[in-house]
């Protein structure tokens, strides 16, 4: 007797777990979900330099890096957009992986893109992108981070 209810407390626990890391999973899910739709509003905002897009994508604190070197803050990164001096035609992001820890979201991917800066002309571009996004107390994914590094 005492066995068995010790297996019943047993199989009663698993299915606890088993329900915590469903739901878990599921929550997991959706801000993958969340956060790919974060990159695709930015993929968007970077090529119609749409500057309210890109403020409301970027967090305050926003550090972005270009594989050159050049680091920008957020007034920098939106007015680069802006002002003209960078200019992407289209954009192609391959390989894309999206890990979640927490309110934070890991991006990686390859972007490839045609481009037209201002007193560069056309040309083209193939970069390995690191995105952190960040998600706030309103329960928004916000750029915090970006670093590129040449393919």
């Amino acid at each position: 007797m005492k066995n068995r209810f010790s297996i019943t407390k047993l199989f009663f626990l698993f299915i606890i777990t088993l329900m915590e890391s469903q739901q878990l999973f599921a929550q997991q899910s959706n801000s993958v979900k969340d956060v790919t739709i974060a990159v695709e509003q930015l993929r968007k905002a970077m090529i119609s330099a749409d500057s309210a897009e890109l403020d409301k994508l970027a967090a305050s604190e926003l550090s972005y890096g270009h594989s050159g070197g050049l680091l920008q803050n957020k007034q920098e990164f939106i007015h680069s957009f802006t002002s003209g001096a960078s200019v992407f035609v289209n954009i192609e992001l391959d390989n894309q992986t999206v890990e979640i820890v927490d309110n934070t979201a890991i991006v990686r991917h390859l972007l490839t893109a045609e481009t037209n800066d201002k007193g560069k002309g056309p040309g083209t571009v193939k970069i390995n992108i690191l995105l952190v996004w960040i998600k706030n107390k309103a329960g928004e994914w916000k750029l915090l981070a970006r670093q590129a590094v040449k393919a």
